[in-house]
């Protein structure tokens, strides 16, 4: 049996430990075996490593409580801290600028700096204390942006025979020498962009495919499943082992998505389960399905995870089932305590029985009718545009009959968006922290709120006017 890991991106909205105790068993019940967590700035960094911590980062009590309570649904844990390419979290501060491979940017790390490898090892050596019996450790290495252009580069790059494939090699070799040395029980995953368009002469000289597993990820509805088979064997031939398959159940479709689209997401599985039985069963290691909550460190929040629940629910049971049916939706249905399940279109706002399914309902109602109601008040009733417009607003000119006709709707349609937000503030306090809560508001509220606040306050004071 092939290993499913649900990937948790905790670089944004990360959610409250006591929220994840109530997902775990729910993810095990669909058919996850394991849990992929991408730390970033959410773990408990210590000693000169602390200021790489969020406000809102987890303390060592709550990890070792999240651990633990995998551990007791049978998850494997594997963490994931990033090595080479998006280490914004780390080289955005002043302290550690001095290691970007490119002065102005804090995207990818300056490999040819011992105090790098230092950096790296020192992170990984903190994430490792903190877990027990790890199998495998994810080194990320994916996007390595802006590789080659720093000056210290340039300069490598100009003696014979050096390449920028050559040079990427060398950190990922020497990040992965180094997790062996210290940990030689534990593999390291590398995810395998960099890699897919080197020769397979420079990848088997280089020594990396004896050090890791590298993880193929897409997260498209066409994947091009004949050339992810091809690639499959091209790693085989150049000496890895086994390799990672990686899809997506959210945080795929676009940085300031509000709302899942499963449909997507359930092609992109199917796409994979075609890729796994085209290939040799002894060579793959897994699949982790991943779930990202932003697409870079300064990016906005894409969907939230109750909100993308449904969608990882059909996604692990079309990976464990070998495929998605009828007999499949029920048993999501059920598990999810939701009926009828929409794949094709955003779902609807219905309750569901799951960890957190009233942030689900509540964000699906506000992404579907806050902007549109709004608009539709401004922008297409009569009264507003005929009678109370920008220029009728500046001036407080309105006749009384007007008010009559306009001032309900803008107080109805006001007080109704307030308190559907008010329920969604204390539902989100239940799986967030403050900060994720005040960014998706400002984000995805505010901004019509805010036109409803100015209307009613406008009709107000121009009804003052006229009196």
């Amino acid at each position: 049996m092939w290993r499913r890991l649900v990937h948790l991106d905790l670089k944004g909205a990360a959610p409250r430990a006591q929220y994840l105790e109530q997902v775990l068993p729910l993810l095990r019940a669909l058919g996850a075996t394991g849990l992929l967590l991408e730390y970033e700035d959410t773990f408990p960094y210590t000693g000169p490593l602390e200021l790489l911590q969020a406000p809102h980062a987890y303390s060592p009590e709550e990890l070792q409580a999240l651990l633990s309570w995998a551990r007791a649904q049978g998850l494997d844990v594997v963490p994931l801290v990033q090595s080479f390419g998006h280490m914004e979290f780390v080289l955005k501060h002043r302290q550690f600028a001095h290691l970007r491979e490119v002065k102005e940017l804090p995207n990818a790390l300056n490999p040819h700096k011992e105090e790098s490898l230092a950096l790296v090892k020192a992170m990984i050596d903190q994430v490792m204390a903190l877990h027990e019996d790890l199998q495998w450790f994810h080194i990320g290495c994916d996007e390595v942006y802006y590789l080659g252009e720093g000056e210290e580069s340039k300069q490598w790059l100009q003696q014979q025979n050096n390449t920028p494939e050559k040079l990427c090699l060398s950190h990922i070799k020497a990040v992965a020498t180094c997790l062996a040395w210290s940990y030689p029980m534990v593999t390291p995953i590398v995810w395998d962009d960099m890699l897919r368009g080197m020769s397979e002469e420079t990848l088997a000289e280089s020594g990396v495919p004896q050090l890791v597993q590298p993880m193929i990820w897409d997260y498209a509805t066409d994947i091009n499943v004949e050339g992810k088979v091809r690639l499959i064997e091209k790693y085989r031939r150049c000496g890895f082992s086994k390799v990672w398959f990686a899809s997506a159940f959210k945080g795929a479709t676009g940085a300031n998505q509000s709302l899942t689209l499963i449909g997507h997401h359930l092609r992109n599985q199917l796409e994979w389960l075609q890729v796994a039985q085209r290939s040799p069963a002894d060579v793959l290691e897994g699949i982790a399905l991943t779930g990202w909550q932003r697409y870079d460190h300064f990016a906005v929040l894409c969907e939230l995870l109750p909100v993308a629940i449904p969608s990882l629910a059909v996604c692990l049971q079309a990976l464990k089932n070998g495929g998605y049916s009828e007999k499949v939706k029920e048993n999501v249905e059920i598990l999810l305590g939701m009926p009828n399940l929409e794949i094709e279109t955003f779902m609807s706002p219905s309750l569901g029985t799951f960890p957190g399914s009233n942030v689900f309902t509540l964000v699906t109602q506000i992404s579907f009718h806050l902007k549109s109601s709004v608009d539709e008040l401004l922008e297409r009733n009569r009264y507003s545009t005929g009678w109370f417009s920008p220029y009728h607003r500046k001036r407080k000119i309105i006749h009384p009959i007007i008010v009559h006709h306009l001032q309900p709707d803008a107080v109805r349609l006001f007080s109704k968006w307030n308190a559907v937000v008010q329920d969604l503030q204390a539902a989100m306090e239940q799986v967030f922290h403050r900060c994720a809560i005040e960014e998706w508001m400002e984000e995805n509220v505010h901004p019509h709120l805010q036109k409803l606040q100015e209307v009613v306050d406008d009709l107000d004071e121009a009804i003052r006017a006229q009196n």
